[in-house]
């Protein structure tokens, strides 16, 4: 398995249990007393199970089981890990901003919202950019 591979799917484990725990902290918010932060965890919660867990899970298969052009090696994937830092360093941005922008919209925060959804599109472009070519009509063989 390839070591973009290897990361991807390693990552996106850690953001699964990252993505439960915020969800036990946020079912918990109605039987005991909680930090108001845990009031705006739902956004957070979100970003972590879909992007963190399903997005670079799925990311994480694409690199190793697409195929690549003749003579590709699996750990020179240039595109492959922009969209790996694009989409962690995206998704991480949003778990500290998101939370912060709640308590004070119009903030700094705010913007780096934006910047994080910015990264994360950017991810979204690096992946397609680096997938599309693998995806082709393979010619059949004669027997």
């Amino acid at each position: 398995m390839p070591p973009l591979t290897r990361w991807s799917i390693r990552t996106s484990f850690l953001y699964l249990l990252a993505a439960l725990l915020v969800g036990v902290l946020w079912a918990l918010r109605s039987l005991i007393s909680m930090p108001p932060v845990v009031n705006t965890l739902s956004p957070v919660y979100f970003h972590l199970f879909l992007v963190g867990w399903i997005t670079q899970l799925i990311f994480g298969v694409v690199f190793w089981l697409f195929p690549k052009s003749e003579g590709d090696r699996p750990d020179e994937e240039p595109l492959g890990w922009l969209t790996y830092i694009f989409l962690n360093s995206g998704l991480v941005l949003r778990l500290i901003a998101e939370p912060n922008s709640a308590f004070a919209p119009g903030s700094v925060w705010g913007w780096l919202l934006v910047v994080s959804a910015v990264l994360q599109w950017l991810a979204a472009l690096t992946f397609v950019a680096g997938t599309w070519p693998r995806v082709y009509e393979r010619k059949p063989t004669r027997r």
